[in-house]
């Protein structure tokens, strides 16, 4: 099995366990270890540096729209319940796309000295 399909199936994973932890509502201190390491390890073997600005927009996006999304009706808690669950998962993604290009521009740094 290669990273970039690790890299996917702790994404899937992360994503379902998130989404259906935040619809029945439990919580549990190592259900949120067990999340950031999926996170850490999509973000590791999926993400790709070059598409950071896109990673950011989207997240940052998703935050602005997370609390707007309790105004539909009926299905508003739901969708706001799932997308600020998404965001927990979101947000160590983007962090360690963040620091793995911060790594490899201090590494070409180093390099053209």
């Amino acid at each position: 099995m290669d990273m970039k399909t690790v890299g996917k199936w702790s994404y899937l994973i992360g994503l379902l366990v998130v989404i259906v932890t935040a619809l029945i509502g439990f919580s549990a201190s190592w259900l949120g270890i067990v999340i950031i390491i999926l996170a850490i390890l999509t973000g590791l073997f999926l993400g790709d540096t070059n598409e950071l600005t896109n990673y950011g927009v989207r997240y940052l996006t998703l935050f602005a729209v997370a609390s707007a999304l309790d105004a539909f009706p009926f299905l508003g808690p739901y969708v706001t319940t799932i997308a600020q669950a998404m965001l927990g998962f979101f947000g160590p993604i983007v962090l360690t796309v963040l620091f793995m290009f911060n790594y490899k521009q201090v590494v070409d740094w180093i390099k053209e000295k």
